[in-house]
């Protein structure tokens, strides 16, 4: 880094001496044309008075050439002109002085100097924080470092191109830091080096999967086929070509690969249950989940009375288990009895499916003001938890006032 700073002071240092030059030698320069302007002018008068006196019109020459003589001396003093010259060399240092404070500031304004400070610190950070990612006793590293330490990594690859490790490395915090473009061009060059390693076939299989580039997507796909010719039970090989083709709308394709990985599985592996769960996700955008519940819900007498203008009736589906909510509808007020149905578009989040469960409880309940928050005095209903096969019938009636 001091080879940075010496050649930015050698910089100004040039410009001072290219200001300083430029301006003394105008002034010289200068000086000069005056003096040949009037040396041109005294000899040119010392023709005329030759001519004149040949044509007898100057009768006395020698006078008149003496005072040319005086008038000549007189235009350039020798004190005068070197005060001159004295003065000039001080006219130029407010100019000098301009000259560097407004190439200090404007590298201050424009030139990156708070990025290039932070950039320095990086530099002395980055073997400690690579010490501290390669230690596994060490404290984790936090987001904002391992964004440090990725630039630590950036610049020592500029010194070490051929690093295999440090393109791996470099591709694997792009990943975490969610930077898919460095990630993607990380694993890049990491194949070029090493173009028969699964391991990162894997890793860039991954980058590109996650790319919302549909062509990212295809050639994502292209290389998780490739690498299944070579070994059709790698279950994270398995794993990413079930998930881009799901991304890619081919269910049946997902559905195909998330089921094998199901036979390949331990039964107590706890990944069963979510892979299970995508499975069903994928056969309800398929068209292929006829789940549905068919709900009637009913008021009580003294609730009818008292419906208010405005309301809104919220219909939660859980596992009468967990508070947490499987599906969820909102609807505006209308008549009673109401009849309606719900099914896997009414999930609260994509792994926790209707269709995956085997029993439910449903509340029903009028929020007068609109609210998602129970409120008192709103009126609920709330049924039994019962089985489900996802094609019973299920009645609630709301007979219950929230206190």
């Amino acid at each position: 880094m001091s080879a940075f700073w010496i050649t930015l002071l050698l910089l100004l240092l040039a410009a001072c001496v290219l200001f300083l030059a430029a301006g003394w030698r105008q002034r010289q320069a200068s000086a000069g044309d005056r003096d040949r302007l009037n040396q041109r002018f005294y000899h040119q008068r010392l023709s005329e008075l030759a001519e004149d006196e040949e044509q007898g019109v100057v009768a006395e020459r020698p006078v008149m050439e003496r005072e040319l003589q005086q008038t000549l001396l007189a235009d350039i003093p020798p004190t005068q002109t070197a005060q001159a010259h004295s003065s000039s060399r001080w006219i130029l240092l407010p100019g000098l002085i301009v000259l560097l404070l407004v190439s200090l500031g404007t590298y201050l304004k424009v030139g990156g100097l708070a990025q290039l400070t932070g950039w320095m610190q990086v530099q002395q950070d980055y073997p400690a924080l690579r010490a501290r990612l390669m230690d596994p006793a060490a404290k984790p590293l936090t987001m904002e470092e391992l964004a440090r330490l990725q630039l630590g990594l950036r610049s020592a690859l500029q010194s070490e191109p051929d690093n295999l490790n440090d393109w791996t490395m470099l591709g694997r915090l792009g990943m975490v830091l969610n930077n898919a473009s460095i990630a993607s061009q990380a694993f890049e060059r990491a194949l070029q080096l090493a173009p028969n390693d699964p391991g990162l076939k894997q890793d860039y299989a991954e980058v590109l999967t996650r790319s919302s580039d549909p062509q990212d997507n295809r050639q994502a796909a292209l290389l998780l086929h490739e690498l299944l010719k070579a070994d059709r039970h790698n279950l994270r090989t398995l794993g990413l070509l079930a998930f881009n083709a799901f991304e890619q709308q081919q269910y049946d394709q997902a559905i195909d690969a998330w089921q094998t990985l199901l036979t390949l599985l331990p039964a107590n592996d706890e990944r069963r249950v979510m892979i299970a769960r995508s499975i069903e996700q994928a056969k309800t955008a398929a068209g292929q989940q006829s789940s549905q519940l068919a709900l009637s819900i009913s008021l009580t007498p003294q609730a009818e009375k008292i419906l208010p203008q405005g309301g809104v009736l919220y219909i939660s589906v859980t596992d009468g288990v967990s508070p947490v909510p499987v599906a969820v509808k909102r609807l505006p007020l209308s008549h009673f009895p109401l009849s309606l149905t719900l099914d896997d578009s009414n999930a609260m989040m994509p792994d926790r499916l209707l269709s995956a469960q085997h029993q439910l409880q449903v509340r029903a309940r009028i929020s007068r003001d609109g609210s998602a928050n129970a409120r008192s005095g709103d009126w609920f209903g709330l049924s039994a938890v019962m089985p489900w096969d996802g094609h019973q019938q299920m009645a609630v009636e709301i007979n219950q006032q929230q206190p």
